[in-house]
């Protein structure tokens, strides 16, 4: 392990909180929501698919052989990562360490990063799999009304080709809506590639459990990232969501195709970057 930058006590101190005060921006309105038990059709996902609470985004990490002056005695010497370094009373992350005690989910992690960026990016799915999700369906996954009613997204379905390349998608399906996919997806055989919104949305994923590799910017970067994809992902669904706000992409005309494929490339190109600073970050 070798440390190329020393933050003094009120450098790194300062980062953290302007980190913490970002992350309390990012998460003010889910968290008044939560206090008030309400349900938002939207913002709530990326709290309660991927299970991580607010509180994750607050942790900040300068990233791996960043020596951070008298931080020993401080909580964060408990956390997972970190080892005393000189000066006296110093950490830094050991990413030599870390990466020992989380191995094989690590490699796991960069394996599909580099898969994704590896393959070429498809643009033809028009966000089909919130409609595949309740094709034939008579109970909605979520109790919001349907722009076209249950008949009509049926119809949408049946008009288009199915080509989900995403299995955290594709497992949703529904049994009548599975066979119409271009392909029998698996978590292991799944062709993850960057023009996937779902694949760009994990990228907060990976970047969580990346931990201490990853610098807390980079972090809220992928959040940022995440939750205007998961906007996106809405507005092309069957729900109609102009109640809270969000017009339709009308993903079943021309015109809706070619704005959620306008930005879909938009998404894959800036997920390009966070996926190759990630892997960077984690460095195996």
């Amino acid at each position: 392990m070798s440390a190329h930058l020393r933050l003094r006590s009120e450098q790194w101190r300062e980062r953290e909180a302007h980190h913490r005060a970002l992350a309390d921006e990012l998460t003010a309105d889910y968290r008044a929501r939560a206090a008030r038990r309400q349900k938002h059709p939207v913002e709530d996902f990326l709290f309660t698919y991927y299970s991580y609470k607010p509180s994750v985004l607050r942790r900040w990490h300068p990233g791996a052989g960043v020596v951070l002056e008298d931080a020993a005695a401080t909580p964060r010497s408990g956390w997972r990562g970190y080892v005393p370094t000189h000066p006296e009373g110093s950490l830094v992350v050991d990413a030599d360490l870390y990466r020992a005690q989380r191995g094989a989910m690590l490699a796991n992690v960069v394996r599909i990063l580099r898969a994704t960026a590896g393959r070429a990016p498809s643009y033809g799915c028009f966000g089909m799999h919130e409609w595949a999700m309740l094709y034939r369906e008579p109970r909605p996954r979520h109790d919001l009304p349907l722009r076209l009613g249950a008949a009509g997204t049926d119809a949408v379905v049946e008009r288009h080709d199915l080509r989900c390349t995403h299995f955290d998608a594709y497992r949703f399906f529904t049994p009548d809506a599975a066979p119409r996919n271009r392909a029998t997806l698996t978590r292991e055989t799944s062709p993850e590639q960057p023009g996937c919104l779902h694949a760009g949305m994990d990228l907060y994923k990976w970047a969580v459990k990346a931990g201490p590799l990853v610098p807390g910017e980079l972090l809220l970067d992928t959040f940022r990232h995440a939750r205007a994809i998961r906007a996106l992902d809405m507005q092309a669904s069957p729900y109609d969501l102009r109640e809270w706000g969000y017009a339709p992409v009308a993903v079943e005309t021309p015109e809706g195709k070619a704005e959620y494929v306008r930005r879909q490339r938009e998404f894959a190109e800036a997920g390009t970057v966070l996926r190759a600073r990630l892997l960077d970050a984690i460095g195996v």
